[in-house]
């Protein structure tokens, strides 16, 4: 990997990132490992060092796991609780997030520039990565065979060939505006001031909302003594006039009681919902803010650029070596754009909640919200987050099959711990899982019954197996595990099941046991050839010709 002091190296690529924020080091890194030949291009020679995101999530954390990244490889605060508070009510509300969902807790804060320069480092252990900074997009053209993307580093102008592009460039996306699609969706009228400071003199454990129709906004705790305050402006106010430290400090009174505190950022933004018409046009594909803005209040903005990372790697990772037809990576915005969508609404939904704009107003959201809380199902909405999108797709790249489990075609397959057969310490099950297309026996062998013409074709298409059995029951195979927490095998599959995982853990299939050679046949046939028509996916993509872009040789140009 290059720091960006080289030249822009002249060779052919399968895939090239623009931007290097974390969602395009995310996509670099998971390329890496996928052994993809990537390039990662920004016009910004180093990480922004002011923080801006600041909470992930379970699933969040689940896929920066896939790139190797536990929790020692970065500060991480878990919130216990979600607060809401009113002036007129007190507190009317409280979401309770201290539990574990999939190994990870449920909700966390970070330092986004320590997060990045992890992502960074990482890239170092994958050769096939390579990094330039300050390098300018001026133009980009694709055609059936690839992507030629048009660049300036320091005036000297180069164009360099891939079979794909990643536009992960943020909001004011240059990728997006050069494919010509629509950024659709809304700003908010209000600006917001955000302040970002040290060593508080009375640090708090959690996540507060202060529903002050005056002046709402979010506090929250964050690594290395931080904390986080966001305040409305009220008419005239300018950003100009507050952002200043000595405004934030007037500000910030009511909790530092006249001490003084250390500012460590002011900044005013304008907070926007908006999402592009399509994730992808050809060869190109925009995660993150290219794709999608998600205003801060359900705390998914990176969350789901994440997510847009984990869906879309493994896809260009198995089209570019060939093991699947190009058409499989129709289905990344077939799967992603509508659950980024339902995201964005989700988070409308609690900006509302939050920035009522007079007392009336505020009194009858704030008091049917309160008063919401004392029915028990709907006070599990709230307090238990079930509101929030599942990460479960509608239609996409998997088989709409039955079988008896509590888990369906489209949706995450939990992570669980595993003991070897062997016996030895319970191992993360995504860890096992790896980067691999995985078939899981669920209480039953996963290759019983499948005739060896099956077993051939998925083994050439890469796949393995896996054996999960109740506590207990482990036999000595080294494919054989034990499901210690008892998540999986028996409390899901209480008979013999089989399911087909995805490399970003979506299942593809799953059934009896006995159905597991119709089931594996079925998912080669979906990913080996275009998909069937009721999918709806664009059939426009050439299943021969992509990899010529591979062997294509940079055009430097005057």
């Amino acid at each position: 990997m290059s720091d960006g002091a080289d030249s822009i190296p002249e060779a052919p690529f399968d895939v090239i990132i623009v931007g290097f924020g974390p969602v395009g080091a995310a996509v670099a890194n998971l390329l890496g490992r996928y052994q993809v030949r990537t390039l990662v291009i920004d016009k910004a020679e180093d990480i922004f060092q002011a923080p801006r995101a600041i909470a992930l999530d379970n699933e969040a954390l689940r896929i920066l796991q896939m790139m190797g990244l536990d929790d020692r490889a970065f500060a991480r605060v878990p919130i216990p609780q979600v607060r809401m508070r009113s002036p007129m009510l007190g507190e009317y509300a409280c979401a309770d997030t201290s539990r574990e969902i999939d190994g990870h807790p449920q909700l966390v804060t970070f330092y986004q520039p320590e997060l990045e320069a992890v992502l960074r480092r990482r890239l170092a252990d994958y050769p096939t990565v390579e990094v330039q900074t300050g390098v300018t997009l001026v133009g980009l053209d694709q055609d059936d065979s690839g992507v030629t993307v048009h660049l300036d580093k320091g005036g000297r102008k180069i164009s360099i060939r891939a079979a794909h592009l990643v536009g992960a460039d943020g909001a004011s996306s240059t990728v997006r505006q050069f494919l010509k699609l629509d950024f659709k969706g809304r700003s908010f009228a209000q600006d917001w001031l955000i302040v970002d400071a040290k060593s508080p003199p009375e640090p708090i454990s959690d996540v507060e909302f202060w529903c002050d129709p005056r002046r709402p906004g979010p506090h929250m705790i964050a690594p290395g003594g931080r904390e986080r305050w966001e305040f409305m402006l009220q008419p005239g106010e300018t950003p100009a006039d507050m952002e200043r430290d000595t405004v934030a400090q007037r500000l910030l009174e009511p909790w530092t009681k006249g001490s003084q505190i250390e500012i460590e950022r002011v900044a005013v933004y304008r907070f926007h919902a908006r999402a592009a018409d399509a994730f992808s046009s050809g060869r190109c594909h925009l995660v993150g803010d290219a794709a999608h803005i998600t205003p801060p209040f359900a705390g998914q903005g990176l969350v789901a650029g994440l997510r847009d990372a984990a869906n879309l790697s493994w896809k260009l990772a198995w089209v570019t070596s060939g093991r699947c037809s190009p058409a499989v990576l129709d289905s990344y915005d077939v799967e992603r754009r509508p659950h980024a969508k339902a995201t964005i609404k989700f988070a409308l939904f609690l900006g509302a909640l939050v920035m009522p704009r007079n007392r009336i107003r505020a009194l009858l959201t704030h008091g049917a919200l309160r008063a919401s809380q004392y029915v028990p199902g709907l006070r599990s909405m709230f307090r238990e987050l079930r509101m929030k999108p599942k990460n479960a797709f509608r239609k996409g790249l998997f088989l709409p099959c039955g079988g008896r489990s509590a888990w369906r075609p489209g949706a995450q397959f939990p992570q669980v711990k595993l003991r070897p057969a062997g016996g030895g310490h319970p191992v993360a099950s995504d860890d096992i899982l790896g980067d691999r297309m995985m078939l899981v026996g669920l209480g039953a062998a996963p290759l019983k019954g499948i005739d060896p013409v099956t077993l051939a074709r998925w083994a050439r298409f890469g796949g393995e197996t896996i054996h999960i059995l109740a506590p207990g029951n482990a036999k000595g195979a080294p494919d054989c595990f034990e499901d210690v927490s008892g998540i999986l095998v028996p409390a899901a599959a209480r008979t013999s099941h089989v399911a087909i995982v995805r490399p970003d853990r979506t299942i593809v299939a799953i059934g009896p046991a006995d159905k597991a050679a119709e089931l594996v046949s079925r998912t080669l046939d979906l990913f080996e050839a275009p998909p069937a028509a009721p999918m709806a996916f664009a059939a426009d993509q050439q299943a021969n010709g992509f990899m010529t872009a591979r062997n294509e040789r940079a055009v430097e140009t005057s």
